[in-house]
């Protein structure tokens, strides 16, 4: 966001960087519908905040009978405990720093099995110790280990911890499946921060700022209201469906809704509706693409020392 006194004061820029050098930064955790891709919630936050500190104003996105699915970051056994005593269940992927060990707890297959997690003995940083005081001694979890196998690189295994205790309804199979979809919610992430330009805010203040992020979401939970229409009256996958295509089509037709009065819009809607669900995205799974930019920066040097410093000394 905008370098100024009271943005730095709010959303101050990491310590690294030399004064007058760099921007405010904002850290945000979002939940999102993995059915429809709409945001359900957001925090904000300084951008050193750890995402369960943040996490901690989102929870109430979730309600009785959700499945959280969370990259190893959100594993957490109190995270999981509550979600647990909210009849929210989770699949989430096992924090590094937490090993186990396929030959104890009750084997259900090759590499699945059930086995207890015991309470940490303090409260972690983050955590209300209200919060703390409510978590179970122990915890009956169930953990799996898969293989993901792509030409060209190194064999990954990454393992999950669940509450799904029941592998006859939730085979390992499904629950990797599953897992794997967690990456649309970095996907959603990138639509709103490069697609609709939100990854550099424009306003002064750190109030401007908030409503400009609220702002985004809307148009982009509208975006995606559009998109789930259109999916269930045509009968097109909503995952098949162009994030960007669809804001082309919204901005391409937004005359037509503007000039109609409220009960000549349908003509217009079906229109709409029936250029989104055409505007399909080809079907490529496991697609790669080498992370590199074609376009080269401008051969300026970096900024080290703040603006009037540098004017001054190309004066003197």
């Amino acid at each position: 966001m905008p370098d100024t006194p009271v943005n730095q004061k709010e959303y101050p820029q990491p310590s690294a960087q030399a004064t007058g050098c760099g921007f405010p930064l904002m850290a945000f955790v979002g939940v999102f519908c993995l059915a429809t891709g709409a945001a359900l919630d957001m925090a904000l936050g300084k951008w050193f905040l750890h995402d369960l500190s943040l996490f901690y104003f989102v929870r109430g996105a979730f309600v009785l009978g959700d499945i959280m699915l969370a990259d190893r970051g959100f594993c957490s056994y109190a995270e999981i405990a509550l979600m647990q005593k909210r009849g929210v269940d989770t699949v989430i992927r096992l924090h590094q720093r937490r090993k186990t060990d396929f030959r104890r707890g009750r084997i259900l297959g090759l590499e699945d099995h059930l086995v207890t997690w015991s309470k940490p003995g303090q409260c972690s940083r983050g955590l209300r110790k209200k919060d703390y005081r409510q978590l179970p001694k122990t915890l009956l979890l169930r953990e799996i280990r898969y293989r993901v196998s792509v030409k060209g690189f190194r064999t990954q295994e990454i393992t999950l911890a669940t509450t799904l205790l029941d592998s006859d309804l939730y085979s390992a199979e499904d629950l990797a499946e599953l897992y794997f979809q967690r990456w649309d919610v970095e996907l959603d992430f990138r639509h709103i921060k490069i697609t609709m330009q939100m990854d550099v805010l424009r306003g002064k203040t750190p109030d401007i700022v908030r409503k400009e992020i609220w702002a985004h979401l809307l148009a982009y939970n509208l975006i995606r209201s559009v998109m789930w229409e259109a999916a269930c009256t045509r009968n097109v996958p909503p995952q098949r469906i162009s994030f960007k295509g669809t804001i082309q089509h919204v901005l391409s037709l937004r005359d037509l809704f503007v000039s109609n009065s409220p009960s000549g819009i349908h003509s217009p809607w079906r229109t709409l509706l029936n250029l989104v669900a055409y505007q399909k995205v080809p079907y490529r799974p496991e697609r790669l693409e080498p992370r590199v930019k074609k376009r080269r920066p401008k051969s300026y040097p970096l900024m080290t020392k703040p603006r009037a410093q540098l004017k001054a000394a190309i004066g003197g």
